[in-house]
């Protein structure tokens, strides 16, 4: 069995590629910050109020380590977290200002490292790779 057939494998070496093409231009404009932290804000920025249950569910990120995830955002200045006034158990999380500009800032270096993650593919084969991962994960 040649370890080139098998997709699980071939999915971590990409993940494996992603992340640090992600890190190294990130860090090259100045910007500590994981793929998961920016998944994290972009969803508190389009629902605001959003709990970490919640946001965990839409990231595909594990409930019990959320939270560590939002630590380290909140420390960072970025989000602001609150106890829910109807449940006390929940926390409900907004970007501040300073996470607003900083996901602005991000942003297009993100939607342009996409491409490099994909290099080796043409146009039209990112696009159905993106479709074939998507209706694989279910989204």
């Amino acid at each position: 069995m040649s370890l080139s057939s098998l997709p699980g494998h071939l999915i971590r070496r990409l993940h494996q590629k992603s992340t640090a093409v992600f890190a190294e231009n990130l860090r090259a404009v100045g910007v500590d910050m994981t793929s998961v932290q920016f998944a994290a804000l972009n969803t508190v920025q389009e629902t605001p109020g959003i709990d970490q249950a919640t946001l965990a569910h839409h990231i595909a990120y594990d409930r019990a380590t959320i939270g560590g995830v939002i630590d380290r955002l909140t420390k960072k200045g970025w989000l602001r977290r609150e106890t829910n006034k109807d449940d006390r158990r929940a926390r409900q999380l907004w970007l501040t200002d300073e996470g607003a500009t900083t996901l602005a800032a991000v942003s297009p270096v993100i939607e342009t490292l996409q491409a490099d993650i994909l290099a080796p593919l043409t146009q039209q084969e990112r696009a159905d790779f993106v479709a074939l991962i998507g209706k694989a994960v279910g989204t």
